[in-house]
């Protein structure tokens, strides 16, 4: 009965039950919030930030408050603060020094920040209008959808988050060019009756709002920790010698990932010592052609043949720089060949393209009626 009774909100992080005597209950369900952060630093406190807390919404959405009350508060608790119009209802996230962390990080000063009141504890009355305009969001929705389609606007509306108290809807909307929705506007506001704002947000904080599981198998960084965007470019990817398939570099939101650019740092410092080969080097035996470059670990391969990967040498950055220098000034380098190992392998260089067979993990099935002919005899 309890179980039937029970509800889960993904979206706002919480799990919401109606007793057996009618009363509502709203707990914090940290398994699901987006963005989420661990307090580390619980049980320190600082009276800089005794009063300060950061509020969690639907989603991402996520705010900064002030507890001009002194009601004691932790987090998990769920309460009535200040809105532009009316109030809103949320969950306490994050308390303590790490709250000012979080403010340096979006780039807030918590001493000109203009901070909104925390009212109070959300009572009962509160969480009942609460959950009635939680229910109306997909429907509305839904519907905004279709007034935006029949209106011809470019643009498609991703999510809708109700204010706690149901006076006011916050629509998140994507477009590529600039829309203009005044009518658009009135008439959200005649067919819902409620106030409208309207706010655009782009496709990787749309992927952030929806969640899911990236193919590193972990959850979406748009959605567990990322808050601030840094366009990707295709010359990340090239940088780090990734191959230009838009397939593998495209994330769930169909840019590119953001995680190509982790790394680029360490790839740009690292190609500061590859030097840079726009020529055959002349060896002794022949002209060699450069074929991959190993940029962490500082090696290059080289090969006779320019367009096979047969017999491969790897050599150092600064042997190669050695060899340029070397036929800069009109001389011949030594052969590579010498650095073959005896039994024809490629020096660390291993293709595992057709290396084994993909049935060598089937079972082999024994010859049962040999077996039985012997037992016969």
């Amino acid at each position: 009965m309890e179980e039937k009774n029970t509800q889960y909100d993904c979206s706002r992080g919480c799990m919401v039950e109606r007793t057996l005597t009618g009363d509502l209950k709203c707990t914090m369900d940290y398994t699901c919030c987006k963005l989420a952060t661990h307090d580390w630093l619980d049980g320190l406190g600082e009276r800089q930030c005794d009063d300060i807390f950061e509020v969690r919404f639907k989603n991402t959405h996520k705010g900064f408050y002030r507890n001009d009350s002194g009601t004691p508060l932790k987090v998990g608790d769920i309460v009535a603060v200040e809105a532009t119009t009316g109030h809103d209802i949320g969950f306490i996230n994050l308390t303590g020094p790490l709250v000012l962390s979080q403010m340096k990080r979006h780039k807030l000063n918590p001493e000109t920040y203009d901070f909104k009141k925390i009212y109070r504890k959300a009572k009962l009355l509160d969480l009942e209008k609460w959950q009635e305009a939680i229910a109306r969001e997909h429907h509305v929705m839904i519907r905004s959808r279709q007034i935006a389609a029949s209106e011809g606007l470019q643009m498609k509306i991703g999510d809708v988050e109700f204010q706690g108290d149901g006076t006011k809807a916050i629509f998140y909307y994507i477009a590529d060019e600039r829309v203009d929705f005044r009518r658009l506007i009135k008439l959200f506001a005649a067919e819902f009756c409620i106030r409208i704002e309207m706010r655009q947000f782009g496709a990787r904080q749309e992927a952030g709002l929806i969640g899911g599981l990236g193919v590193c198998g972990q959850e979406l960084c748009c959605s567990r920790w990322m808050a601030d965007f840094n366009s990707v470019t295709t010359q990340a990817a090239r940088i780090q010698d990734l191959s230009l398939n838009p397939q593998k570099l495209a994330g769930q939101c169909s840019k590119l990932k953001c995680c190509i650019d982790y790394e680029t740092p360490v790839y740009m410092d690292a190609l500061k010592d590859i030097p840079d080969v726009t020529q055959p080097i002349e060896t002794e035996d022949g002209p060699v052609f450069l074929v991959k470059t190993d940029v962490l670990k500082g090696t290059m391969w080289f090969s006779y043949d320019q367009h096979s990967m047969a017999n491969m040498q790897p050599v150092a950055a600064a042997r190669v720089k050695e060899m340029i220098e070397a036929n800069r000034l009109g001389k011949k380098v030594p052969s590579l060949l010498p650095r073959l190992k005896n039994n024809g392998e490629q020096n660390g260089f291993k293709s595992a393209a057709g290396e084994e067979s993909i049935t060598r993990f089937d079972k082999k099935q024994k010859n049962k009626r040999r077996k039985n002919t012997r037992r016969k005899k």
